[in-house]
């Protein structure tokens, strides 16, 4: 039999880079100019300007809310913060060990058993559930971080914002101003950017009109891996083990002769520097004076200008997100749920625009194996020693989004 022609001429595109596989009008990431849209607003005309509420509703609406509903908005949201007894109990049971991206993963996918209109993917119902797990999921976030260090949990409060009732759930203690804004900005700087990973994923899954929750789960499994979200905890990993900013010049020069990536730098989309590492780069270095932790920001500096110099390679956004969040008193260990926290909103507005106008997501590959190969019995087949599989590197930059 021979090779199947129409199959040869097909072209694999490793990665799916440059592939429009969507048209959306929920956000766009300007890699060449290091611009990232929001419904059309430039990320820098809305960061420190705009509460995570608000961009919340104009990912959903397309519109920024007015004062009545946003109010709104953030009664529903602080309401829904409270999670169903069962899923609590079940948080508590999860060994120490375990990591908060498995322990959100499966406490969302739990959500979904408890809602009756699970199934119903109309734009009400959709709305309805957006609002349901975004308040959820940094609700699961912080009841996890709670729980595993034993100690007590904080109900929402209905006079407090969003970010605000997040932070004291988490932490347990009373959250300054400061905190509050850098905070606030994270979360506003994570809330969605265009068809990355999590997001694909997230609208793969809808497109074959599964309900949200299986969607999201979907996206939060994407999220969880290095080249990804869990990026930023590799970046503070990195930090630690460097220890003080006399060892970054070895430290990253025996990286780089090793062949080995400097974890937060390089993008598959941005070729100039990540905007919101622009932002963040300005709180790292303010929270971490007056935390104590200047050195970890004069570290991560450095590294930055040993990786211009070196590679000309900027930092993206998990690299300053790791000392913003571990200033705010965020363990490694829940860097990638709080980034979970923040991108609900994202992944649930492209979940609703691919249940609005959808065709399932059904890519094809380029078949590289063989044909016609003759079948033997069982009872003729010879026992031979299977080679190792080659190891397959990784690509060089880390991917995140």
């Amino acid at each position: 039999m021979e090779e199947n022609a129409v199959d040869k001429e097909k072209v694999a595109v490793r990665g799916l880079g440059g592939v429009v596989a969507a048209e959306t009008n929920v956000s766009f990431v300007d890699g060449e100019n290091g611009q990232l849209y929001y419904q059309g607003y430039n990320m820098h005309q809305l960061a420190e300007r705009v509460s995570f509420e608000e961009v919340i509703y104009l990912l959903w609406h397309g519109e920024l809310p007015t004062r009545s509903q946003l109010s709104r908005l953030k009664k529903e949201l602080i309401t829904e913060m409270t999670l169903p007894p069962k899923i609590i109990r079940w948080i508590k049971t999860v060994p120490k060990e375990i990591h908060s991206m498995d322990v959100l993963r499966t406490a969302v996918s739990m959500l979904g058993m408890y809602d009756r209109d699970r199934a119903d993917n109309s734009k009400e119902a959709n709305l309805r559930k957006a609002a349901n797990l975004t308040a959820k999921i940094p609700a699961i976030v912080a009841w996890h971080h709670r729980c595993r260090e034993c100690e007590d949990f904080c109900e929402p409060e209905i006079d407090k914002t969003f970010i605000h009732n997040f932070m004291t759930m988490f932490t347990g203690r009373k959250i300054e101003k400061d905190e509050i804004k850098a905070a606030e900005l994270l979360m506003v700087l994570h809330a969605d950017h265009g068809m990355n990973a999590s997001t694909f994923a997230a609208r793969v899954t809808a497109s074959t009109l599964a309900d949200m929750y299986s969607a999201i789960t979907s996206a939060i499994g994407s999220l969880k891996g290095p080249l990804h979200g869990g990026a930023n905890e590799g970046v503070m990993e990195m930090l630690e083990e460097i220890g003080s900013p006399e060892n970054v010049d070895g430290y990253i020069d025996n990286l780089l002769a090793n062949g080995k990536r400097v974890m937060g730098f390089g993008h598959r989309v941005y070729k100039v520097e990540d905007p919101r590492a622009t932002h963040l780069r300005w709180w790292s270095e303010k929270l971490c004076s007056q935390k104590k932790f200047r050195e970890l920001y004069d570290i991560s500096y450095q590294i930055e200008k040993k990786m211009m110099k070196a590679k000309h390679l900027h930092p993206n956004v998990d690299f300053y997100s790791a000392t913003v969040q571990h200033a705010l008193g965020i363990p490694k260990e829940f860097f990638t749920a709080v980034f979970a926290a923040s991108r609900i909103p994202g992944w649930a507005a492209h979940v609703m625009e691919q249940h609005e106008d959808n065709r399932l997501i059904r890519p094809t590959s380029k078949y590289i194996g063989l044909y016609g190969r003759r079948f033997v019995p069982l009872s003729r087949r010879q026992e031979h020693k299977a080679e190792p599989a080659p190891s397959e590197q990784s690509d060089a930059a880390i991917s995140t989004d």
